[in-house]
């Protein structure tokens, strides 16, 4: 037995192409929902259909979280599982504070600046389309509220969901110890009592509103794909039958969706209001979930089985693999896309391109421009090139002369920089990029 082998390091997971393509897809919706007064927004699939990005979203963190977090818990322990999720608890938290304070503080700047207005006449109200003077006129009640998450405005209200959802994970982990169908048993009871108001957290301070994303509710979504992911759900079938049953699912819905069907026709626009908490976006209605499960079904079998269809050598090909970029580094894309949704609007009313087509295009593609490029730039670093063994010695580079002066490379020593480097990069200084962290 040779007692100095080193034990061999597991071979990480691939990355599931679907994933990662689905996830970067959210990310360019989310950016065009957020876009303010973006015309693009009328054909984004919230206007066909009772579920949007938001679910996309959720679902699919809580597929990548059952592979991160979920083999922690497995290896580790549940305790170590608790640490690794709270961590990440701890990442998403400083983002979401951070992102909240850079975007108040450029709008509050810019507006009181009067620069917007002597340059081009603009008199957009951009801090109050955010209802963010409240945060600077109570300022000594909504700091505090801002930090315990008391206080969550609108457009800010994504991650203090996820935040609430990932410190659920390690509950439902020790649940499903016990018994797996007991975790389906608790997802129902929470989305239930959050349904019928019991379990509403408080958004603002100074009044009763409650978050716009109730996190007990969009639990259900995110652990429907953790559970598919960790195996306690079946992969459903591919039949002609389901299939058939999902396209009418999400047919039928377009007519309760689509405004220009609604209000067109009266008596639609009555049944939508008659069913609204079964569509309704804070508690999670049953129609958005049976909604987004049948579009997430035929979205996974238009894709191919592991995703056969995204995997092509072409044009195809090369714009799949931008798409998963943007998806494998979801919560830089979508903190960045945020701040370029406000920016990029500034930028078009500046240029008087409110409502002109082409104005609309470029400022669309230029804020997915800047989402593949932060996609880009994120991935390198993570890379951690600066941790590179250096590159050796070229020919071209001055060498040792022999005794007759003729030219002859240095002769290798054990304790060279060039060997040690290599050394250092063998031994894993060179950290490879984590194939498997959620809503990077």
């Amino acid at each position: 037995m040779n007692v100095h082998a080193k034990p061999t390091a597991a071979v990480p997971r691939p990355r599931d192409p679907r994933l990662d393509f689905f996830r970067g897809i959210g990310m360019f919706i989310i950016f065009v929902a957020h876009l303010p007064n973006n015309t693009w927004t009328l054909w984004i699939p919230a206007r066909f259909g009772f579920s949007d990005a938001t679910e996309m979203f959720v679902f699919c963190s809580g597929m990548a979280s059952a592979i991160a977090f979920g083999k922690v818990f497995d290896q580790h322990g549940w305790l170590m599982g608790v640490a690794r999720v709270g961590h990440r608890v701890w990442q998403v938290y400083f983002a979401h504070v951070c992102q909240f304070l850079v975007i108040a503080a450029g709008l509050v700047a810019i507006q009181r600046s009067g620069y917007l207005e002597a340059c081009c006449g603009l008199t957009e109200n951009y801090v109050g389309s955010l209802n963010l003077w409240h945060f600077f006129e109570r300022t000594g009640e909504n700091l505090p509220g801002l930090l315990t998450l008391t206080y969550v405005p609108n457009y800010f209200d994504i991650l203090p969901m996820y935040i609430v959802i990932l410190l659920l994970l390690p509950v439902m982990m020790a649940v499903a110890r016990v018994s797996k169908p007991a975790v389906f048993g608790l997802m129902a009871a929470l989305w239930l009592a959050a349904g019928f108001g019991f379990l509403d957290l408080p958004a603002e301070p100074w009044s009763d509103r409650s978050w716009f994303f109730n996190p007990f509710a969009w639990q259900l979504v995110f652990f429907t794909g953790f559970a598919l992911m960790r195996g306690w759900l079946p992969a459903p079938p591919v039949n002609r039958g389901l299939i058939a049953v999902a396209a009418v699912v999400v047919v039928a819905s377009v007519p309760f969706a689509w405004h220009v069907a609604y209000n067109a026709v009266p008596e639609l626009f009555a049944a939508r209001d008659a069913v609204m908490p079964l569509w309704d976006k804070t508690t999670f209605g049953l129609l958005r979930y049976v909604h987004f499960l049948a579009l997430a079904y035929l979205a996974w079998i238009a894709v191919g089985a592991g995703g056969r269809y995204l995997v092509a050598d072409n044009l195809w090909g090369r714009a799949v693999r931008v798409v998963q970029r943007v998806g494998q580094q979801s919560l830089a894309v979508f903190l960045a896309s945020l701040v370029l949704a406000q920016a990029v609007g500034i930028l078009r009313d500046m240029a008087w391109g409110r409502g002109d087509p082409l104005m609309e295009l470029l400022a669309n593609l230029g804020g997915f421009a800047g989402l593949i490029a932060v996609a880009y730039l994120v991935s390198w670093f993570k890379k951690e090139p600066w941790r590179r063994p250096r590159i050796a010695q070229s020919p071209a580079q001055p060498v040792n002369a022999g005794p007759a002066g003729i030219s002859a490379p240095a002769p290798s020593r054990a304790g060279s920089p060039a060997r040690a480097g290599s050394a250092r990069g063998a031994d894993g200084a060179g950290k490879r990029v984590r194939q498997d962290e959620p809503a990077e």
